[in-house]
């Protein structure tokens, strides 16, 4: 029984490609003919997943037994399907932060960049093979897609492996607070009216997160830690700091307009705890650049992780306690 187990989760990561990969070949109006010739091929990345040493399907201690570490994780912007993605670290991660809920707040896959070139190497699958074994194992798993993975908006409602796909969700915490979950690019008005001004800054910003790779590779052979560069450029960018700020407002007047006590969001790869005008403001960050999510304690507590890999260390950001 148990050896079926590798196959039946090498199955459902099939599906969920096959799935991602006809989107977006219809939405680059390349033929159902071409798509279906290509996901015959053997030589697809997911057709070789194997289980690897460390377990079943990639897991060390994730997902101990009793009580779960935290009652809730949120995190976003992964961007699967990219060179830039960190999914060594995110798997770290997740392997020793378990939760009761799993909220995966957009972009986690990059659609945009998986239309350009296919790039999925296997660390990419071990992603997806943890998220639905986290689902597998009883944890609450809510996927709210982005602009970047803006094809799964067509199954909002439905449910894959045991993750359900929503348009945006309602989080309540231990302590009562009622906490909307969106990704954030509705409120951002470079996606929403000029969507080739995106598409043409989502080119640089790549250009940018290749020089970091470089960048962050040298630190690492001089035993420095690692360095965004690309968030450095935005907390330095005077225009930058302004388009943050107005997305903050903009994201947590909605909240407030639709009766919650705050908003947990991503989009824009700033990790962010703060009230605005009262509202209780959350971003998640990324795993791009600053490898951090929110994570609500099993009192309502929350709090920003920034997570270092190799070592186990955690740089905890400010507490929720610090801001209320």
């Amino acid at each position: 029984m148990n050896s079926a187990k590798p196959r039946l989760l090498q199955i459902s990561v099939s599906a969920v490609l096959v799935t991602v990969r006809q989107r977006l070949w219809r939405g680059g109006g390349v033929p159902l003919g071409r798509v279906t010739a290509r996901m015959g091929a053997s030589a697809m990345p997911w057709s070789q997943i194997v289980p690897d040493e460390r377990g079943s399907d990639a897991d060390g201690p994730d997902m101990a037994p009793g009580r779960p570490l935290y009652r809730a994780i949120f995190i976003s912007d992964i961007h699967l399907g990219t060179p830039g993605c960190q999914a060594e670290p995110l798997l770290d991660f997740l392997r020793w932060h378990d939760s009761e809920s799993l909220y995966l707040i957009g972009d986690i896959i990059d659609g945009w960049q998986l239309r350009r070139r296919w790039y999925w190497p296997q660390s990419h699958n071990d992603v997806v093979q943890k998220l639905l074994r986290r689902a597998r194992k009883g944890c609450k798993v809510v996927f709210v897609p982005g602009n970047h993975d803006e094809f799964a908006r067509a199954f909002i409602g439905h449910s894959f492996g045991g993750i359900e796909v929503q348009e945006h969700a309602v989080h309540l915490t231990a302590d009562g607070k009622r906490l909307w979950v969106t990704h954030g690019d509705y409120f951002d008005g470079v996606i929403q009216c000029a969507k080739w001004l995106a598409y043409l800054g989502d080119y640089a910003y790549e250009a940018v997160l290749k020089l970091n790779r470089h960048v962050n590779s040298l630190r690492a052979r001089l035993g420095l830690e690692y360095w965004s560069l690309s968030a450095y450029l935005k907390h330095k960018v005077k225009k930058a700091v302004s388009y943050v700020g107005d997305f903050e407002r903009a994201v947590a007047a909605e909240a407030r307009r639709l009766g919650h006590d705050g908003v947990v969001c991503g989009h824009i790869h700033h990790a962010e705890m703060r009230l605005i005008d009262g509202m209780l403001y959350c971003n998640d960050g990324d795993w791009v650049e600053s490898r951090s999510a929110l994570v609500e304690h099993h009192d309502g507590r929350l709090e920003l992780v920034f997570w270092q890999p190799g070592n186990g260390v955690e740089c905890v950001s400010r507490p929720q306690a610090e801001i209320v």
